[in-house]
């Protein structure tokens, strides 16, 4: 075990460890393999609040500097270090969008940029695609973004309608959908 990254034992070392590791706009974490793992009480909710122990994390640049070194495996998600990971509950999807911006490139083509809640931003396309889950139930919408690293980012109310009024129709396989087109891909939106 490296004296430099020393086990976690609370929610303030942690906090301390990634501290001394994110000289790097955000770390290699996707290198990052370690076995030992831990557990810490921290949550995201739906709406991308982030919660230690129940309480609201406040300081924004923390929760920036905990996102910067989350991790999904699989379906679970864990913040990691080079020596440790801790795993935490993620309601939904880690990031929300916020943001949406259209512009036209220098092929002409439309583009959509889309930010989320800790300002990371994706230009929409085949690497950061759009999808819509429908609910089996309520049939209400539920759309994402592909983020970094196998992450999603749910898509906001608000930015949704935005998308929405862009949308246009078009007939894909013999039938009418709706969608947005960002950078030659034309992604459905339900």
């Amino acid at each position: 075990m490296s004296e430099k990254y020393p086990l976690i034992r609370s929610a303030t070392e942690l906090s301390e460890q990634l501290t001394t590791i994110a000289n790097a706009k955000r770390p290699p974490v996707e290198t990052w393999n370690p076995t030992v793992e831990v557990s810490v009480d921290i949550r995201i909710q739906r709406d991308g609040k982030w919660f230690y122990q129940g309480n609201p994390i406040e300081r924004m640049a923390l929760v920036k500097l905990f996102a910067s070194v989350l991790k999904k495996e699989g379906r679970d998600y864990f913040l990691v270090t080079p020596v440790e990971k801790a795993k935490i509950e993620v309601e939904d999807a880690p990031f929300v969008i916020t943001a949406m911006e259209r512009y036209q490139n220098d092929a002409g083509q439309p583009c959509i940029i889309l930010t989320t809640n800790l300002d990371e931003s994706a230009l929409v396309s085949e690497k950061h695609p759009i999808r819509v889950q429908i609910d089996p139930i309520t049939e209400e919408p539920s759309p994402y973004v592909g983020m970094r690293s196998g992450m999603e980012a749910l898509i906001g109310r608000n930015v949704f309608y935005q998308l929405a009024d862009l949308a246009e129709e078009r007939v894909i396989g013999g039938e009418s959908v709706y969608g947005v087109e960002s950078v030659g891909v034309f992604f459905r939106l339900g």
